[in-house]
């Protein structure tokens, strides 16, 4: 049976996330890295945009949450803004997938699909909705990409780079946003946004971790191995983490 590596939750920047996901993804394309799974959570809050993403609304740099400035920081993947508060993201780093990017899509969500219906959570997968090119928000639409609750309502959220055979896909949860800081940020009321009401009652990070590991393993037909990052590996990311900063503002 083929051994991932399953790297425990970690909660630290968002440049030092992406720096992270691009980092495993190259040392997975050089065979020094098995394929991977991993969980995280982003502090400070951040809104990550997507990497061809040039252009984003000027009050986002003035934003706070709790009395902390939000970070803004650019994803190696593709597709919308993300806010990341009251949310788990996942990253897979794999290789060898057969298919076009859709199918590749449908490949790795399989996990999702399965391990959030074993918290009662029914997802399917969504449809693009007019105007997602120009809606700054990643969850104002659904791709194909994207799992949506019964109603249509997005969930997950994904994203994917692909380099040579490698493939980094990682994508947001929702789970307990904030009402108010989404408002700020989107300036949609919550209330009238594509985006939550769930139903049964949100579960908690470690019961949606717990639930998508063993998922991924029966899916995938994989062992994961939990191994954390070692201090050489951290220091490796660090050396990559600048380029994930804050964007340049192009207007």
């Amino acid at each position: 049976m083929e051994q991932w590596r399953l790297i425990p939750l970690l909660n630290t920047s968002g440049a030092m996330q992406m720096a992270i996901d691009g980092w495993l993804l190259d040392q997975h394309r050089a065979g020094q890295m098995p394929s991977v799974l991993r969980f995280y959570t982003w502090s400070p809050v951040a809104i990550s945009l997507g990497y061809h993403q040039r252009h984003y609304p000027d009050h986002w740099q003035s934003l706070t949450w709790q009395g902390h400035p939000l970070d803004i920081v650019r994803r190696p993947s593709g597709g919308r803004a993300v806010l990341h508060q009251g949310e788990l993201t996942y990253a897979v780093i794999t290789s060898g997938l057969q298919g076009d990017r859709t199918q590749v899509y449908r490949t790795l969500c399989q996990f999702l699909i399965a391990g959030m219906e074993r918290l009662e959570i029914a997802l399917d997968y969504g449809i693009a909705g007019r105007g997602y090119i120009h809606n700054p928000n990643c969850f104002g639409t659904a791709t194909a990409a994207d799992l949506v609750l019964p109603d249509g309502i997005k969930l997950i959220g994904s994203a994917q780079l692909k380099r040579g055979n490698a493939i980094l896909q990682h994508g947001s949860i929702r789970l307990g946003p904030d009402p108010n800081l989404f408002e700020q940020v989107f300036e949609i009321p919550l209330a009238r946004s594509p985006l939550w009401d769930i139903s049964p009652p949100i579960p908690t990070v470690a019961a949606v971790i717990q639930a998508l590991t063993s998922a991924a393993q029966e899916q995938f037909g994989i062992k994961l191995v939990e191994q954390p990052l070692t201090p050489s590996e951290w220091h490796d990311a660090v050396t990559q983490s600048q380029k994930w900063h804050k964007p340049t503002q192009a207007h």
